[in-house]
């Protein structure tokens, strides 16, 4: 999952990103409200975390102007503890969550978790598909036979074939989503992880197996007999 990071101070954004990769998330970080709009409206990101007061345009005016222009990210306002009436207006303005400075590591990994909830979807951190798991909230993958705690990339690509098992995702599309436009990587750097989540697969028995579609992509696809 890919987060939009909006907080010009340097120290507490730093520490946020390290926070979220570790959690395996692959994270863009910006410093100023302009940049903020320009990655949010033109970026690929799953979700986004904007602080109010940053300079040259402020975060509620970039919530604005991004829901104006059609973005429907779910949005969380970072605010000073007596900003009441900011934390009103951001929720008025869009915003789907808002919390409070100085906040607890976990709390925002909870609030990030529930905002990216899809709609109906239920509460359990476990993807299930043929007799293989993944623990979102522990990064595990096991089938009866065994456990592997994947590392960020890994988890990641197994996380969106698992969410889309038997459709083909675009090699781009993961580069873009966990490596980032920004990236001087190429496709091979997809090919590698993918290469190594084969092996865990084999490794643990599992009913199902990454399938190539040349040119195109990769697919989680159930073994055939």
């Amino acid at each position: 999952m890919r987060l939009l990071l909006a907080e010009d101070e340097r120290e507490l954004s730093a520490a946020l990103c390290a926070i979220l990769t570790h959690n395996n998330y692959s994270v863009d970080a910006v410093y100023n409200g302009r940049d903020a709009l320009n990655y949010l409206t033109n970026g690929n990101y799953d979700a986004a975390i904007l602080d109010i007061m940053m300079p040259e345009t402020d975060g509620l005016t970039v919530l604005r102007r991004a829901r104006e222009a059609g973005c429907k990210l779910p949005i969380l306002i970072l605010t000073a503890k007596s900003e009441v009436d900011d934390r009103v207006r951001g929720l008025d303005l869009g915003a789907d969550d808002y919390l409070t400075k100085p906040f607890a590591a976990r709390e925002l990994l909870a609030r990030i978790r529930a905002m990216t909830r899809r709609p109906g979807e239920i509460s359990s951190t476990v993807l299930q598909y043929e007799n293989l798991s993944l623990d979102r909230a522990t990064f595990e993958l096991s089938t009866p036979s065994g456990v592997f705690r994947l590392g960020n990339r890994e988890f990641q690509i197994m996380e969106m074939l698992l969410e889309n098992p038997g459709q083909i995702i675009p090699t781009e599309r993961f580069l873009e989503k966990i490596w980032g436009y920004d990236t001087e990587s190429d496709v091979s750097v997809v090919w590698v992880n993918i290469s190594y989540l084969r092996k865990k697969l084999d490794a643990l028995g599992a009913q199902v197996t990454i399938r190539a579609t040349r040119g195109v992509g990769y697919s989680l696809e159930g073994r055939r007999s």
